[in-house]
């Protein structure tokens, strides 16, 4: 490699580490607005945006309310059939990646549907249970918010880093997606919580680790991580699962649909999981098929990459953590 395409890597690089810093602090973050509609009468509803990121919703996203009903402002009027038929959000994939709309019936349960990229409409008026299209948009959700949560990738890179040999990434991989499906359900249906201040500190924390454990490696060291990763990422695996439970929580699921939103946000999220890991794994294989010509520096350049930003989220989060309890 010449030394011009070697800095316009080590640039892209550093750009790249830059943009990833100057991101959000918070773990697992997802692009998601809110939408209320509350039944007033048969045919009639209030309904308004509820939450949203940094850019204001109503900017970004307009309602197509089903055939049949019209909003006045705040007040959707709907026809002798009331609020039936598909509902669709137009601006979605821009700002945001998915709305909400959580709908209070008057005589029904509370019902989410949720209106994603993958799922462009919600067809309202149905059983008030899960259907196809919702199904596939917990996964969707699922997969967003794996691909999205910058700080559990790097450390799922770290391990790759770390395991030597197959067997021991299949045991290792297997263990950290069973320990964090353990807590992602726990704190999913109320058994377990943690504070989102201390948690995303310790995920920080747990990138820093394996970066060091990296650095072992190269040295030709050995310890207990090195030896059995399996259980260090089934450790800390129990609390990345917290991470992923407060994507779900944000839905606000109504309670008969929990277990199977649980399910299909948990397969989304393995589909993630493993996309990423057969990725980074095939751009390792290309890199030795094409005999690039690599210098010790760039070799090791994934494994500073995930010490440097678990450095950085540590003491980001630690300050933050602290700043919260003053």
């Amino acid at each position: 490699m010449t030394g011009g395409r070697l800095l316009s890597l080590m640039r892209g690089l550093l750009a790249l580490a830059l943009a990833l810093l100057s991101g959000s602090t918070q773990a697992h973050e997802l692009s998601i607005a809110e939408m209320e509609l509350r039944q007033i009468s048969s045919s009639d509803f209030l309904w308004q945006w509820t939450a949203s990121g940094n850019v204001p919703v109503s900017q970004e996203l307009t309602p197509r309310w089903p055939e049949g009903c019209a909003a006045e402002g705040q007040l959707l009027r709907c026809g002798r059939e009331g609020l039936r038929g598909k509902l669709a959000i137009e601006g979605i994939g821009k700002t945001y990646s998915a709305v909400l709309v959580k709908l209070y019936w008057l005589d029904a349960p509370f019902k989410v549907y949720t209106i994603s990229s993958a799922q462009t409409v919600a067809r309202i008026g149905g059983t008030g249970q899960i259907d196809a299209d919702g199904v596939a948009a917990y996964i969707y959700l699922g997969i967003e918010h794996i691909l999205l949560g910058i700080d559990h990738l790097l450390f799922v890179l770290g391990l790759l880093l770390l395991v030597g040999n197959r067997w021991t990434l299949v045991k290792t991989i297997t263990a950290f997606t069973v320990a964090h499906s353990i807590t992602l359900a726990a704190a999913t249906f109320g058994v377990l919580n943690v504070a989102a201040a201390p948690l995303n500190a310790s995920i920080a924390l747990s990138i820093l680790f394996l970066g060091l454990e990296v650095a072992r490696t190269w040295r030709g060291q050995s310890s207990f991580t090195i030896r059995h990763p399996w259980l260090v990422a089934f450790a800390f695996g129990l609390l990345h699962g917290f991470g992923f439970a407060s994507g779900l929580a944000r839905l606000g699921l109504p309670e008969g649909e929990i277990p199977l939103a649980l399910l299909m946000f948990n397969i989304g999220v393995e589909i993630g999981q493993l996309g990423f890991v057969v990725g980074m794994l095939l751009l390792a294989r290309s890199i030795r098929l094409l005999q690039l010509d690599r210098t010790v520096v760039l070799q090791r350049l994934p494994g500073y990459l995930v010490g440097s930003l678990g450095a950085f989220w540590t003491l980001q989060r630690v300050a933050m953590m602290f700043k919260v309890i003053t």
